[in-house]
């Protein structure tokens, strides 16, 4: 998948929707949920704007984007749940372990060590996670 282009009738939240499914899979689901008692506004923004828009933009296909929020979240160095959401997105849109590796120490030139060692951990939580069955990696 490169982009969702819109259905005839589909609205921003379905199209957001059926991107957040295919890009994040289970790990998206959850946050959305968890947000359902508290901010459930919020969750249908993330699912519309993010998702339902920018994802669907033409110009970057799922790995360039991925590729892309990896790389400014661990950046961002305060962002680990977000980031680990976004490494299992990596893998699932096709990116290996040592592409989102590399990303990841790439970072250390521009965002510093501190934020590329927090990206590493988070990577390597994910990759575990993943190798004790919970899903192919």
């Amino acid at each position: 998948m490169t982009q969702h282009p819109q259905n005839a009738g589909e609205s921003r939240l379905q199209r957001g929707q059926r991107a957040l499914a295919e890009i994040d899979g289970e790990a998206g689901a959850k946050v959305i949920a968890a947000l359902a008692d508290i901010a459930p506004d919020f969750a249908t923004y993330i699912i519309e704007f993010p998702f339902g828009d920018i994802y669907n933009r033409p110009g970057l296909d799922l790995r360039a984007r991925e590729i892309a929020t990896i790389a400014a979240l661990t950046a961002l160095g305060n962002a680990a749940p977000q980031l680990k959401v976004h490494i299992e997105a990596g893998l699932h849109v096709g990116l290996t372990r040592e592409e989102i590796t590399e990303v990841i120490m790439q970072m250390a030139i521009y965002a510093g060590f501190p934020a590329a060692l927090n990206g590493l951990f988070a990577a390597k939580e994910v990759f575990s996670h993943l190798t004790d069955g919970n899903m192919a990696g």
